[in-house]
Formats: structure tokens, sequence, C-alpha cells
């Protein structure tokens, strides 16, 4: 059983929902992603995704783009990424990290090299929001080999037959993106969430999480009524770009453990 798989059973048995904040490796300002995430697990986090910031990226919005835009003005790198998560394992070795970011890093460096560097680093999950399951069984097999979970995408137009293909490779978590546009959107429409979860349930027995438009305690327990957990990142990134440097890690922290009392009640 994988760490994430793990979490999710226990999260299961404790009858609680589990918690998914997003932060972009190397912003607001470089050397306190660290900070952050060791910020998270104190706020509550069950499972962390790191985001691997890129130059063109597809399905974040404004928000997030800054975010990535800061850090790599500052040379943050998939490498620089890895990194990251080895010194988070060097004193937390319980909390899973995934990786989300684009296609065009891992191929940089090579798929083989990624998966062995990105398990010897103790990374237990990535996302890659631009590869379709079809087109990477070969990654998804040498991740799940390597021991680290392939997580995919839905949304509210995925098709049966795109639902039926996640549902057989999908690891760790399935991520529903819950409304049509790009992270940081407001229009998050928690009925519509509720409708599909029991179709995505039925072609897989992978946990379900739903992010894209949750910002606070209210969006967030409404999509736990029916979700295994909620991802928070737009909200997050913003947060820690309005907020003074001096203040941004225990203001992280205290964010968190707002949503996380609220699940948790």
């Amino acid at each position: 059983m994988s760490k994430i798989a793990k979490v999710f059973a226990e999260l299961k048995a404790q009858g609680r929902k589990g918690l998914v904040p997003f932060i972009t490796a190397g912003d607001p300002e470089p050397g306190l992603t660290l900070e952050l995430l060791h910020a998270l697990v104190r706020g509550g986090a069950d499972v962390i995704e790191l985001g691997v910031p890129f130059s063109d990226p597809m399905a974040d919005g404004p928000v997030i783009q800054r975010a990535s835009e800061r850090a790599l003005s500052h040379g943050t790198t998939l490498k620089h990424c890895i990194e990251i998560v080895k010194e988070f394992r060097q004193t937390n070795d319980h909390t899973p990290i995934v990786l989300m970011g684009y296609a065009n890093p891992i191929e940089h460096m090579g798929t083989e090299v990624f998966v062995k560097t990105a398990k010897d680093a103790g990374v237990d999950g990535v996302l890659v929001v631009d590869y379709p399951p079809e087109e990477c069984e070969d990654f998804a097999h040498q991740c799940k080999q390597a021991g680290i979970d392939p997580i995919f995408l839905l949304a509210p137009t995925s098709s049966q037959e795109r639902i039926d293909q996640v549902g057989k490779v999908a690891a760790g978590y399935i991520y529903y993106v819950s409304l049509k546009g790009v992270t940081g959107a407001a229009n998050l429409d928690t009925k519509a969430v509720a409708s599909i979860i029991p179709q995505i349930r039925a072609a897989s027995e992978v946990p379900i999480a739903v992010g894209f438009g949750i910002r606070d305690a209210q969006s967030a327990v409404a999509v736990g009524q029916t979700a295994d957990a909620v991802v928070i990142g737009s909200r997050i990134v913003q947060l820690l770009e309005e907020t003074p440097s001096s203040q941004r890690v225990q203001s992280l922290e205290n964010f968190l453990k707002d949503i996380r009392k609220a699940l948790d009640q």
C-alpha cells in the first residue's frame, strides 16, 4: 500500500475528509518552501501538492501563473523541487507529497531519471496536467513500479470513456476539477460536483479529491460532503502573495487550521 493510499485508508476509518493544500515551489521567495511545507503539516494537511513552476501553464489561473513566474525568476527547477522534498523527508517521513506540474520539465530530465530521482527523494505521487492516461501508460507504469502514485485529472467535460480510462490507471487519488475553467475561478457548483462523484466511484475504487474553486471553510465543507478530500491551491498562493514576508509561515498555518477544523466538525 502506498503512503497516499494508507493516509486515505486511515481517514476513511476515522470518518474524516482529506485536506490537500497546494503551494508552488520557490514561491513567493526562494528558501521559504521548506518552512511552508512544515507549516502545512502543522495546519492539518493530509497530503501536500508541490507545484513545479512552468513557463506555459494551461490549467492555472493568474494567481498560480504569477507564482510560477516568481519561482522561475528565482531559478527554481524540477531538480530543485525534488531536492526540497528530499530535505523535507529528513524530518517528516509520513506526510505524502505529490509533485504537480507539466510534462516538459519531466521529459527534459528524462522520465526514467525523473522517476528514480523522485523515488530516492521520497516523492509519493505525480500529477502531470498534460499527460492524459492514454498517452502515458509507460510513464504511469514506471511510477507504479517505483512506488509513486500516478494521479490523473477528471473534469466536468470528461466523457465516460475518459472516466473509465482514468479509473484503470489512477492510483493515490483522482483529482476532480470542479469547474470549467482555470484554477482560482469562483463559480463553484457543489451540486454539480455531488452529481458526478458517483459516476467516478463506479469506475474506480481510488479516492476522489476535488479542487478548483475551493477558497474557504464553507466551500471546503460543502465539497467534503461527497468527496474524499478537498484541494486548496489558488487561495493559498494568493494568501502568500498578499502577506508580508515575516508573517507568511504563521498565516499559512492559521489559514489551514481553520479549514481543518471546519472539515473535522
